[in-house]
């Protein structure tokens, strides 16, 4: 979690070197090269009552949502989308947007409240370029969950302040998040610290 606490917005690049694009439809999400255009930009939110969870804004100003809807009938994966949220949104729609980052040596997983992870897919169409949520089960496909961040924006001096003072009132935080299924080794991997890059 400290990786994202200096960033304002990041591009998140997929082990095909393809970067997380919003799609123009406002709805849909793919990888793409273009990792300069603004569709590669998420804004990093943080959840004031969780120290494990982040929301990613694209630029048409829409959350990364972990759908409940499968990418293929019959297969496990399911649709990564764009939603917007209302005031009114329920707890469980707000589950949807949240994400815990989860390091990984010098990359990145994203886990969603179920324990699955934000994944790229790769291969011939459908899967090529698409976005989904799931649990690797194969050892061919553990990658495919791993993000490499680049930090494209970083919080102003004041929201920096904020953000820094928000950090710290979490330091007495678990390191343990109740509300996530944990890994199969059951610890929590080390937090790659932004300061020390």
């Amino acid at each position: 979690m400290e990786f994202f606490n200096k960033a304002k917005a990041v591009r998140l690049r997929s082990h095909l070197g393809k970067y997380l694009v919003a799609n123009d439809d406002e709805e849909t999400v793919r990888q793409s090269r273009k990792g300069s255009s603004s569709e590669a930009r998420w804004t990093v939110e943080f959840v004031q009552d969780n120290c494990h969870l982040i929301r990613l804004k694209s630029c048409y100003n829409k959350y990364l949502t972990a759908s409940e809807e499968p990418f293929l009938s019959g297969l496990t994966g399911k649709k990564v989308v764009q939603t917007s949220t209302s005031a009114s949104s329920s707890e469980n729609s707000d589950r949807c947007i949240e994400w815990e980052p989860v390091t990984s040596g010098f990359e990145v997983k994203f886990r969603t409240r179920d324990g699955k992870f934000l994944r790229a897919n790769g291969g011939t169409p459908p899967w090529r370029n698409s976005i989904t949520h799931d649990v690797p089960h194969r050892t061919a496909t553990q990658d495919w969950v791993l993000w490499g961040v680049d930090i494209v924006d970083i919080l102003d001096f004041e929201s920096l302040s904020n953000c820094e003072s928000f950090a710290s009132s979490l330091s007495n935080c678990s390191s343990h998040s109740e509300d996530f299924a944990r890994s199969d080794s059951g610890s929590v991997p080390a937090v790659v610290s932004l300061s020390k890059m």
